[in-house]
């Protein structure tokens, strides 16, 4: 037990000063977590760390698919849902069975096991990608596609995955009977996710106490994953209900004390979950190496070659054939959705990137079958699967940038961005002349007296007073430079404090309590430095 503990306190270790490392060279991290733990993998003395795929599908996978809805706005995923579904439904299919013909007809693998294959290693993962995408400032309608597409695809390719396992283990297969059951969990799974949503909401907004409402908020993924995956389903479809479920109607119902220690709290645990996994996924490749002694190594490269072809070039028929063909047979299509720019089309088929969940689903394979021989091709799948997430990751991920800006596409997100903050000051400006005519209303209703009125006038004049009048940086100086002076004055409030508490005129309590509105009016400040335009 000391052992592992000591190991999870190095993982832990690496992780932030990988993390550091990739800040400083502007690299994705998830790049250098993978490469960071092949590295330690090897080092000796360090004990072999088998990626538990329970671990992958039952503890890891729930929350990042939850926060990932949670994070996305229901109404721009319902006006892209069809690209969404399109992606997350039929290009896994396509790719899975692309791969199914290519790896048959090539290199003699039997149909149910090609699938198997194409299932495990179709959907693209939701995490990498992204984390390099939104650096890159790519327009919101791709990163909302992108992002759709990695929560719900994952669901579909669990189900074929379970399909093609049955088919194994079988021996039999019915196309009717897989649409019917693939349906009904569909069906069934959002259903029962919105359902879970709302329980969740209605009981943290009875708690009245913010540990319990974010401890509520934790346990809510796992019951809208555990009872569908359990019952035969995927649990992601559900998983995805219930957050975009509580991301639409939470806000009203979620106190301020609990949405800002839910900020942090989930921050660190999805950073902490994604950066674990990545440095684990790596270190599978220690014991992928010690089996590999028993295939020829030419068989395994030429396999991961041919399967890697096959996804890159599946991905883009599909992506542009889909993009394009139902504006060319549907008018109705074609008003509704104008056609996009190639540009963008071209880097929705480059993010490409499998991840952890291809590498789970993988290992959790069964050793035998029923009848008590081996599972078929596991071993080589199971190469096939990590070269896979190796060559997109570390390939796709690293030219990303390269391949953004050749595009320059970059530019038509820096234009949504200035135009969704010129949106946002002038939302703010309206939210607050609102107020103001809410707190003239309430002063000739309640006969308040005047220092009452006056300081809430003064709030409200301060707060107006700190929305920027243009986004010219050049314009800006006089906020940039009050919001540095505001910094160095919190600075000298909290010192003047420390000397009160060390010469004993206040308690601890009293600091801490003092300390917390300086921490709060402090992190406003960086809030708004964090949402500057890039020019």
């Amino acid at each position: 037990m000391e052992a592992r503990f000591q190991t999870f306190l190095i993982l832990l270790g690496v992780l932030a000063g990988t993390a550091l490392l990739a800040r400083r060279i502007n690299v994705a991290p998830a790049i250098l977590l993978m490469l960071a733990g092949i590295a330690l993998a090897f080092v000796p003395g360090m004990p072999s760390i088998e990626l538990p795929p329970e671990l992958v599908l039952l503890l890891v996978l729930p929350p990042l698919i939850y926060m990932a809805a949670v994070a996305m706005s229901w109404r721009e995923f319902k006006n892209s849902l069809r690209p969404i579904v399109l992606l997350a439904v039929g290009c896994v299919i396509f790719t899975a069975a692309t791969v199914a013909t290519a790896t048959h007809y090539l290199i003699g693998l039997p149909w149910e096991v090609g699938f198997l294959l194409g299932a495990i290693v179709a959907p693209p993962d939701v995490v990498a990608p992204l984390a390099i995408a939104r650096r890159l400032h790519l327009p919101r309608r791709v990163l909302v596609i992108l992002e759709g597409e990695g929560l719900a695809n994952d669901a579909t390719a669990l189900i074929l995955y379970r399909f093609a396992i049955a088919a194994i283990v079988t021996g039999t297969f019915s196309l009717p009977i897989a649409i019917g059951e693939f349906a009904a969990i569909v069906v069934s799974e959002v259903a029962f996710g919105i359902v879970v949503g709302w329980l969740s909401l209605r009981a943290r907004q009875r708690s009245h106490d913010p540990q319990i409402e974010i401890t509520l908020s934790l346990i809510t993924p796992y019951v809208a994953y555990w009872l569908p995956e359990h019952l035969g389903g995927s649990g992601v479809i559900a998983t995805v209900a219930c957050g975009l479920y509580v991301s639409w109607n939470g806000p009203l119902l979620i106190p301020s004390a609990t949405r800002l220690q839910g900020i942090f709290f989930w921050d660190l645990v999805i950073y902490l979950i994604e950066g674990v996994l990545f440095l684990l996924t790596g270190f599978q490749v220690r014991s992928l190496y010690e089996r590999s002694k028993a295939f020829p190594l030419d068989d395994i490269l030429s396999t991961i070659a041919l399967v890697v072809a096959v996804i890159i070039i599946a991905r883009f028929a599909w992506v542009f054939a889909a993009t394009y063909l139902p504006r060319i047979l549907s008018e109705r299509v074609r008003q509704r959705d104008p056609q996009p720019r190639w540009q963008w089309v071209f880097t929705i088929s480059f993010v490409g990137v499998r991840g952890a969940v291809s590498l789970a689903a993988a290992l959790a394979l069964p050793l035998s079958l029923a009848s008590g021989d081996p599972f078929p091709y596991r071993d080589m799948i199971l190469f096939v699967s990590f070269g896979v997430i190796f060559i997109t990751l570390v390939g796709f991920g690293s030219t990303l940038p390269t391949v953004v800006g050749w595009l320059n596409i970059a530019k038509d997100g820096r234009a949504e961005s200035v135009a969704e903050h010129e949106a946002e000051i002038a939302a703010r400006r309206e939210a607050l002349a609102a107020a103001l005519a809410s707190l003239d209303a309430i002063t000739d209703e309640r006969e308040l007296s005047d220092e009452v009125v006056k300081l809430l006038r003064a709030r409200h004049d301060i707060r107006t007073s700190q929305l920027p009048a243009a986004l010219d940086p050049d314009k800006n100086d006089v906020s940039a430079n009050g919001t540095e002076l505001t910094r160095e004055l919190i600075a000298t409030e909290r010192k003047f404090i420390h000397a009160l508490l060390r010469d004993g005129k206040i308690t601890d309590e009293t600091r801490r309590r003092i300390e917390r509105d300086l921490d709060l009016e402090e992190a406003s400040l960086a809030n708004r430095e964090h949402r500057k335009i890039p020019l």
